[in-house]
């Protein structure tokens, strides 16, 4: 056992920080750490960073400026920081606050026990402990996590990193090139987090439609590997996240369809849809062969929900071309939507370019974009009045009303069905009948239960 007995910690970002942070917490508690949620409690605390966006680093930045505080207040004795910003901005990081103990970065998650314990605690003044591989290869497995997700859901990470190179984006320079999981590993990660009472799965990694196309070729690809998760006892959804548009064949789409598991979902990321947005991004494809994909995606898997996200404010983009993706999305009607203004990132491509647009133009894109998508979101959600149909039950909020979701609806990131008179807990499955909506809420009541709670 270290000096430092007691743990507190803080995951920022995105789904694929959150399963990092499963695994180091994992292995602070297989080392005997407790871990706590009273940071007042903690000896020590681990700030687990995004660094892709300026809105993630600002964010990051104030967690470690308040933990440094406290600790020269003597409440903490050690500030660890993690993950993506550690990687990207050791200099800066270690320049701009004084007081971090030790970073360590997205390729050196299996020193984070050493990190805690630290190198060498005795000395009052010492350079902060660096646990910064510059590698880029997936040799970390995400198995024996300390999950913080509900016990009913989970993340499996098929990939890390990735190839395509668009012009805005710092994920390459972060995690490098892409790498997958073979099959077996997935499997295996998968049937542990079954066995662990998961019966929902999200699919993620920066493209998860080009899984096994790269540098790591397996027989089966991202078609057959869903196949072989439909088939795993004990999953109820499958649910693929960030489907890059370019390689989306129509194998993968049929697996989707006939999946019994595999959630008639996809999520897919588009960024623009103006020929001359799209090929200053790096996107590989255009106007053309994105409405044939989303036709061709709708004709294959009926009754499917679209999700996509969209950057708003790219250098030198015209009203004319911000007009032009306000009436797509205005003429395609996307189940659910994400907007972001461009974030100037200096080290990428785009960063070099001119025609950096002025923030209120961006943000009132950004609403307008926005009031678009809503006026459809409420009207898909009025459509649903009347239809019955299965919600997976995530949390009880109050007395007998519940939060959750159905198959069109991923965790976090999209809208959710309150369920009045409920007495169903987390973890089970409940055929409803939508009564009303709340915003983009779904106002449900239950008609039965169909599947067990999830058992200890």
């Amino acid at each position: 056992m270290a000096e430092l007995n007691r743990v507190a910690f803080v995951s920022l970002g995105c789904a694929k920080n959150l399963v990092d942070s499963e695994k180091m917490l994992g292995q602070l508690a297989e080392a005997g750490y407790v871990i706590t949620a009273d940071e007042g409690d903690a000896e020590a605390i681990v700030i687990n960073t995004c660094g892709f966006l300026e809105a993630a680093r600002v964010e990051a930045d104030e967690v470690i400026r308040e933990a440094v505080a406290r600790k020269k207040k003597g409440v903490l004795k050690r500030v660890v920081v993690a993950g993506c910003l550690a990687q990207r901005d050791k200099e800066v990081l270690l320049t701009r606050v004084r007081g971090i103990d030790a970073l360590v970065g997205v390729n050196n998650r299996d020193d984070i026990v050493r990190a805690v314990a630290g190198r060498n605690c005795a000395k009052r003044k010492r350079a902060p402990d660096l646990y910064l591989s510059d590698y880029h290869a997936f040799t970390q497995l995400d198995t024996a996590r300390l999950r913080i997700t509900p016990r009913h859901f989970g993340y499996l990470r098929i990939s890390e990193g990735c190839d395509q190179k668009c012009t805005f984006c710092t994920i390459p320079s972060i995690r490098g090139p892409m790498h997958c999981k073979p099959p077996s590993v997935i499997l295996d990660e998968a049937r542990e987090l079954v066995s662990d009472g998961a019966i929902e799965l999200s699919l993620i990694g920066q493209d998860t439609t080009s899984y096994g196309l790269g540098a790591d070729r397996f027989d089966v690809g991202l078609a057959g590997l869903l196949r072989q998760l439909d088939a795993l006892e004990g999953l109820h959804w499958v649910r693929l996240m960030y489907a890059y548009p370019t390689v989306m064949t129509d194998e993968m789409l049929d697996a989707i369809a006939e999946g019994r598991h595999i959630c008639n979902y996809l999520d897919v990321p588009l960024q623009h849809i103006n020929d001359r947005v799209l090929k200053a991004m790096h996107r590989r494809i255009d106007r053309g062969d994105t409405e044939r994909l989303l036709d061709r995606i709708r004709e294959r898997i009926p009754g499917v929900s679209l999700r996509t996200t969209l950057i708003v404010g790219f250098p030198s983009e015209t009203d004319a071309e911000f007009d032009e993706l306000v009436q797509f999305v205005r003429d395609f009607r996307f189940d659910a939507l994400g907007v972001f203004p461009y974030s100037h990132e200096p080290e990428t491509p785009a960063g070099r370019m001119t025609g950096l647009l002025p923030a209120d133009v961006v943000e009132q894109r950004i609403d307008a974009l926005m009031l678009a998508q809503q006026e459809i979101a409420f009207g898909l959600a009025d459509e649903r009045i009347g239809s019955t149909f299965e919600v997976l039950v995530d949390e009880r909020v109050e007395g007998e009303v519940a939060i959750g979701r159905h198959e069109g609806q991923a965790v976090s990131v999209d809208s959710v069905c309150r369920i009045d008179s409920c007495q169903a807990s987390p973890g089970e499955i409940v055929e409803v009948r939508c009564v009303g909506r709340e915003g983009y809420d779904l106002v449900t009541v239950p008609t039965r239960v169909s599947l067990p709670v999830v058992t200890s």
